[in-house]
């Protein structure tokens, strides 16, 4: 077998999706990590905070000693089994620390020790961080994109997700981007998007041709589209998705009745409609100031009847009515006056037939 030498291919191990084994301690990681990282840390919170403070008041000898003491006897034998069975499950992977320094050189070094081979990447999490951070910078600016605008309602992430050469922001961000966008599961971390967002970018770089995302405002829930990316989409042109009223209330309905209450149902059994009841109360409240008060009781009252009448009969085709208001009062007035600011940069307009066609055929151009 060939060994594998430690690798600065920053590039290569994120367009391979390489498994990473990442050694910083559950703190680091939670702040920040790759997509294909596991957690597998040489240090707890604690042990790790205990040997920093070691190392500002004794030394960096000092603080070596006390790592050594406190990952020893059961606690190391653990770890190392962890690393191992990782390192077996992942042949092609990688490890790594903060910075490619002393906690992955002795994670390497226990593992050879042991009788396994694995490899590092040189310049740790600092460095694929800071590459992401040059790639997502330098693709945003040269990439020709093309945006999917349109009405709530109208399906613009399912185009988006139909599209080769697209990328699904919202997925990325875990969010519909709405103020009823909250799913169930919570968002990912701003670092953690910021990353994910610039791999599917150098993936997408691959290849020739535009590169197909929603139009979205700054914020997708609490995080926020990267600067730069954020520049190059309001300098792009639109294709405009447009479908009925009644249409886009079957798509909403789908979306944020059927398959958001599926979802708290899978997570909280016979407590699920509860749960989702709460959740879309919750979001309309946001939009109160907006509605205004008469507007938001009135809604209020369609959706609370619409939950009462699903819960006692199962029917849940009263939800339609609070969405119909929802779309007419609250986003259509929004989107016209964002829209109008926009029109000379629009493309073609039709449903999601003709526009998925027209990207299609922009797309196999290259």
């Amino acid at each position: 077998m060939t060994l594998r030498g430690d690798s600065t291919d920053y590039a290569r191990l994120f367009l391979a999706d390489t498994p990473l084994l990442d050694t910083r301690a559950p703190i680091e990681f939670a702040a920040g990590a790759f997509p294909t990282a596991q957690s597998l840390p040489l240090m707890s919170n604690d042990e790790r905070a205990a040997v920093g403070t070691c190392y500002k008041e004794q030394g960096q000898e000092a603080a070596i000693a006390l790592g050594h003491q406190l990952v020893s006897g059961d606690v190391r034998e653990q770890r190392l089994a962890s690393w191992k069975q990782f390192a077996k499950d992942h042949p092609d992977g990688y490890l790594y620390c903060f910075r490619g320094g002393l906690r992955s050189q002795l994670v390497q070094q226990w593992l050879r020790e042991s009788g396994v081979d694995y490899p590092r990447i040189t310049g740790g999490y600092k460095a694929m961080r800071r590459f992401l951070i040059d790639t997502l910078n330098a693709l945003s600016q040269r990439a020709d994109i093309i945006l999917v605008a349109g009405a709530t309602g109208t399906g613009k992430t399912r185009l988006v997700k139909a599209l080769p050469k697209a990328i699904d922001l919202e997925g990325l961000a875990k969010h519909r981007g709405s103020a009823f966008g909250r799913l169930i599961e919570e968002q990912p971390t701003q670092i953690d998007f910021e990353n994910a967002i610039a791999i599917a970018l150098l993936k997408l770089s691959q290849s020739d041709g535009p590169v197909i995302l929603e139009d979205e405002g700054q914020l997708i829930g609490r995080l926020a589209l990267p600067a730069s990316l954020r520049m190059r989409m309001s300098e792009a042109p639109l294709v405009v998705l447009e479908y009925p009223v009644e249409e886009r209330v079957q798509v909403v309905f789908e979306d944020y009745v059927l398959d958001l209450g599926e979802r708290f149902r899978q997570v909280y059994g016979e407590a699920g409609l509860a749960a989702h009841r709460d959740r879309l109360l919750s979001d309309l409240e946001r939009t109160q100031k907006r509605l205004g008060g008469e507007r938001y009781r009135h809604i209020a009252g369609l959706m609370q009847s619409a939950f009462d009448t699903q819960q006692s009969t199962g029917d849940a085709e009263g939800h339609r009515d609070w969405i119909r208001h929802m779309l007419v009062d609250y986003y259509d007035p929004m989107y016209a006056y964002q829209l109008s600011k926009r029109e000379g940069s629009r493309l073609c307009s039709g449903d999601r037939a003709a526009l998925h066609a027209y990207l299609s055929e922009r797309l196999s151009a290259h």
